[in-house]
Parts: C-alpha cells; structure tokens; sequence
C-alpha cells in the first residue's frame, strides 16, 4: 500500500513539510493531500489579500483596498532551514531563479536602514538627540538580569517556568523604560506579560540583532508580501508535483487506535466539514502507516474585521486550529496544554490597520517625518498610549496594487487603552478613527512649520480605505509557558502524528517566525521517514561567536 501525508492546515508550516517529503523523502505529490482554511493555518493567505469591503457604505461600496493582517521580519543569518528550502522553489518572477534568489536580490539592493526606529514628541530620536535610540539606556542592574537571563541553561529551562518578563524584571523596572525594551517589545511582539522563557530564547538566537536592532539592519525583505513572495510559489512547486489542495475543509476531530496502555499515539481517521456545502460531514480513514501534519494553533486564528466606518466586532471563538489540539489533549497526556496560549487574550492580543490610498501623498509625509523612505523597517511612537507603530514597505507591497496606491499597515500593541486623539479605546475604532489617531500622532512629531495637519482634508481625499483588524492570539506564542506546555514536534510514543506550528516544541530555536515552522517540518519529516536527525539543516550559534558577544557587551554598555 502506497503511503499517504495528510496535511491539516494549508500554512507554511504544512507547505514545507510537503516540500520535505518530496525533495527528502522521495514522496509522490499524489501521495499527499492538504487540507486547510484561510483561518486556519499560520499563513493560509488570511495574513494577506486584496479585500473587498464587507461593510458596504455608500462611501466605499466600489472600492478595494488591501489588508495585511500583520508581518513578520526574515533574518539571512539564522533563518538557515528557510533559505535552504526556498532554494529548491523556482522563483514565479524570475525564470531560472529560486525564490530564495528573488529574496536576497531584492533585500541586498534595498537594504535596511532604519533612522526613525523610535519616534517622540521631539521626532526621531536620532544621533543629535540627548535620547538617541543607538543608547540602550541599561542601568547595571538591567544588565546584570538580562545578562543572567541569556547565561541560563537550556536544560534548565523550568527555573522560568510560568514567569512573565514583568516578573522577572520585577526588581528592576527601569528596564521597561528604556530604549531597549522600546525597540525589542515592538520588533519582535513581547509584552510585559509575555512568557521570560521565550526572551532568554531570543536573547540567544538573535544575539546577532542585538547590537543593530536601532537600524534594524539585519531584517530581510521580500519583494512584495510574503503571501505572494513565498506561499504562492510554494503552493505552486507543490501543485506542479500532484499534490492535492482541499481549500474548503476544516478538520474537526481525530480518530485514534485503542491500544493496551493507551500510550501508543496512531491515529485511524479524521472527521472534517466541508465549510461551502453546507458544512457537510466527512470522513478520512487513516492507515497506521500513513502519517498526519497537524497546525495545533494559529495567530491569526478569531480574527476580527472592521472597516472605514465600522469598528471590529470581537470573535470570542477558541483558535479553531487550538481546538483540534485541545480534543487531542484531552486523550493523550503528552500533547501539551493549548489553554495557556488560547485562553488568557490579554497576553497575547494587539490591533492592526491596512491604510490604502490612491495617491502617494499621505505615504510621502510620513517619509518626511520619519526621515526614511518607505521599505526602511519600523516606526514606533513611544509617547502613544496605545503603543502604536507603522511599517512602511517598500512600494509596491502587493501585485495588484495601481502605480498611483500606497498601501501600508501599523499595529497598536494595546488595544484595550484609549487612543490619545481619539477618546476610545482601539479595538472600538473605525478604521477612519484609527487613521484620525494616526494623523494625531503623526502632528505630534512633525518638525515643519507647514505641519501635516494642515492638509487632513488632501488626505481625506486620498484614502480608499482603512481596514482594522483584531487579532486576539498575535502574541499567543509567547504567553507565560512552562516546560511540556507545546508538545514535540513528533510527540513521544506517536506512531504517524506530528504538529508543525509556532505551538510545538523544538530545542534552542524561537517562534514567530517562519524558520520555527519550517524546522518543524523538516523534523517531523525527518523522524518519521528514518532520516537521520544529524542530517537536519545546520543551525548557527551566534551565541557562542566570540566576536558577536564581545559586539553584545559592548552594545550592553552603549
């Protein structure tokens, strides 16, 4: 009997497991089959899409804008499994190129250099500023703690158990106040109450970014979104190969073998909907030899979407994705604990907006401003109260976009307070509110005499929309964690079920970003087809780099 991969969730994560299989493992695509909505699966294309306005007004019924959910940063020096495998995904743009090609050709001739990375109500705090953000602005207690914090053992991992960077900063609270803490919580999305485990992971594996994260130097850009730039052809190489896509499916349970001791994971079949056909049920049996990629949790899982006029709407639904984990959780001892990602919103949830205008005149003030052209990173105003930033890519961000559109999104890290030109809080925002905050905070720091509030109504004119987006679960990969609260990647005793998310559990790497989920792939893949650990993508220790910790301690002291 020919063996068969069964792909829950059509994210990333699942695309470069199959990926795995055919290029490593000598799999067939028509041996594979990926089921998956745009809710469920980290990056289905819910992250990015040209969106027709759901709120029909009299306004903006004809028109389009785009929506990008949120972003994430690629790295060329530790993203190793990323690069790897996207050189074996022929570029869609560039024939005879890989996508990987495509990435750094673009990123090498447009290079981060990042000079408004903090903005106050004196403008970007640059080199001729007293509060210039190359300064760390470290007391020696701050850097005993954090230098302690990344000193600690990986195997001791349980001494942080459950703590929050709050906590463990608790006898030093000057660090919240400093540039560091600015730069790091918007870049890289910590909050206070976000898990101190995780900040020892990234104080190791991104020691590199720790003495540019003022310039953001380091970050990586793809040509358009990530969406088009690396999912779509992704989906294509696999497409090519026979590899069945069910577009419509949610996976709704699993059926697993009684066995003697009920230790044995196998699992015998999946229950799904058809989410189009009227929900109709449906059922796949499942060999023992057959093997099941499942996304135990998104973060983009009850998302809620505004519009122009109309605020979000929460979605108090569970992750959908966590859900599916949660049942399989609840059988088996060893698969971890979904609750602390997906029940404590207050960790993890922060508020986007996608800013579309049909001239360029808006997205040229904010260059102004900020002193940068657009693809230079991250703006973060550290005097709002709601913690607001704006990530200005480079033009176009999306194919479809006319030469005459900008499009560009900021994201406000604390939904719940109020904004400081709009009295009420975020997430009761219309997306017109949310650009009125904008353009407020926008004012506070506009060095010229001829300010930009001075031309609210040429802006006006220019928006096609403004879509606000609600995300609950953002953050939820760093919500407070013990050690055993994600399973393995292929947990122990499972014969053909393995997770691929930024939800299971892997040695030294970090989450949020795409090389954890394309490592996990590449592990689960590994393990069931007998490829030898040892023969995974090198990972570099930057961390152990003379050179690169000598750079840090002098940062430290900056």
């Amino acid at each position: 009997m020919t063996r068969k991969a069964y792909m829950i969730g059509t994210g990333i994560g699942n695309l470069a497991a199959g990926i795995y299989l055919i290029r490593d493992g000598g799999f067939k695509g028509d041996q594979i089959t990926m089921m998956g909505l745009e809710t469920h699966g980290a990056n289905d294309g819910g992250t990015t899409a040209s969106y027709e306005s759901e709120y029909s007004n009299q306004a903006l019924s004809n028109n389009k804008g785009f929506l990008a959910k949120g972003g994430r940063m690629l790295n060329e020096e530790t993203y190793e499994n990323l690069w790897d495998l996207l050189r074996s995904v022929p570029s869609l743009d560039n024939p005879g190129q890989t996508v990987t090609d495509d990435i750094l050709n673009f990123d090498h001739a447009h290079p981060t250099h990042d000079v408004g990375r903090l903005m106050d109500y004196d403008g970007p705090r640059i080199k001729n500023n007293k509060d210039n953000y190359k300064h760390m602005q470290f007391n020696n207690k701050d850097r005993m703690l954090l230098s302690k914090l990344m000193m600690s053992s990986e195997k001791n991992e349980q001494a942080l158990n459950n703590i929050s960077i709050a906590e463990y900063f608790a006898s030093s609270p000057h660090f919240f106040t400093t540039n560091f803490w600015y730069m790091w919580q918007t870049t890289f999305a910590f909050k206070r109450a976000s898990s101190a485990m995780e900040l020892r992971r990234y104080m190791n594996r991104m020691i590199l970014e720790f003495s540019r994260i003022n310039t953001l130097e380091g970050v990586t850009r793809t040509p358009y979104n990530q969406y088009e730039s690396i999912i779509i052809p992704m989906r294509k190489y696999l497409e090519d190969r026979g590899v069945t896509f069910i577009d419509n499916r949610k996976v709704t349970d699993f059926e697993f073998k009684d066995t003697p001791l009920q230790d044995d994971i196998i699992v015998t079949g999946l229950k799904y909907e058809e989410v189009d056909n009227d929900n109709k049920e449906g059922h796949i049996d499942i060999d023992e030899n057959d093997l099941v990629f499942d996304t135990n949790g998104s973060i983009t899982d009850s998302s809620s979407i505004g519009d122009y006029n109309t605020p979000v709407t929460e979605n108090m639904e569970y992750a959908p994705s966590a859900m599916l984990w949660k049942k399989a959780a609840e059988k088996f001892y060893s698969l971890g604990n979904p609750d602390k990602f997906f029940d404590d919103r207050t960790q993890s949830e922060w508020m986007s907006f996608t800013i579309t205008t049909n001239n360029h005149y808006l997205l040229n003030q904010i260059s102004r401003i900020t002193q940068q052209e657009p693809g230079n990173a991250l703006n973060t105003w550290i005097n709002s109260t709601p913690l607001m930033s704006l990530v200005i890519h480079h033009q176009p961000h999306f194919k479809a976009q006319k030469p005459n559109e900008s499009v560009f999104w900021g994201y406000f890290m604390y939904p719940r307070r109020n904004g400081d030109y709009v009295q009420k809080p975020v997430i009761e925002m219309t997306g017109e509110e949310m650009l009125q905050e904008l353009l407020g905070q926008l004012a506070a720091v506009d060095p010229s005499k001829d300010n930009i509030k001075n031309h609210t109504d040429e802006i006006m004119d220019s928006i096609v929309n403004v879509i606000p987006v609600h995300m609950p679960y953002a953050s939820a990969l760093f919500n407070q964690r013990a050690v055993g609260d994600r399973p393995d990647v292929v947990p122990k005793h499972s014969k053909n079920l393995a997770f691929i998310s930024q939800f299971c559990e892997q040695p030294f790497d970090m989450v949020f970003t795409e090389q954890y989920s394309f490592r996990a792939a590449q592990r689960a893949v590994y393990t069931f087809l007998g490829i030898p650990l040892s023969e995974m993508t090198p990972m570099h220790h930057y961390e152990k780099d003379p050179k690169v910790m000598t750079r840090a301690a002098k940062t430290m002291f900056r």
